[in-house]
């Protein structure tokens, strides 16, 4: 049996998170303490880490849910999978996106500004999105 600090530490996650993680019912309540200290198992370390992991890779809670939900039946790998492949289309996007903030921040900061403020580059560009050379 864990208490929370240790079920913390093991996992990497704050206290306040496994707390909220418990009231949304991504882990199962604890058992108490006869001074009312939150109890937990191994299970719920594994379970926490799954969740941990889970987040690492930008899963949302929602799908979290429904990974842990399939990972109890014995019914077909394919709806975890495509949550998998939902979840990396959504990086790519992400990624993809990031890149032209990249390249726009690179080109408005190529520049060296010699003048005052009012005719910097960065703010010039900043103020007005015509100014950038494509969709970000």
């Amino acid at each position: 049996m864990f208490l929370i600090g240790e079920l913390a530490r093991r996992t990497g996650v704050k206290v306040p998170t496994i707390r909220y993680y418990e009231k949304i019912a991504l882990i199962d309540p604890p058992r108490r303490s006869e001074g009312n200290q939150r109890l937990y198992r191994q299970q719920d370390l594994e379970r926490l880490s799954f969740i941990r992991h889970a987040r690492e890779l930008g899963f949302p809670l929602e799908d979290i849910r429904a990974l842990i939900e399939l990972s109890t039946t014995d019914s077909s790998c394919r709806g975890i999978h495509d949550i998998a492949l939902a979840q990396l289309e959504a990086v790519t996007r992400r990624i993809s996106k990031l890149q032209k903030l990249q390249q726009e921040l690179e080109r408005i900061t190529a520049v060296p500004d010699q003048g005052k403020t009012r005719q910097c580059q960065v703010i010039q560009a900043l103020a007005d999105h015509t100014l950038c050379q494509g969709e970000h």
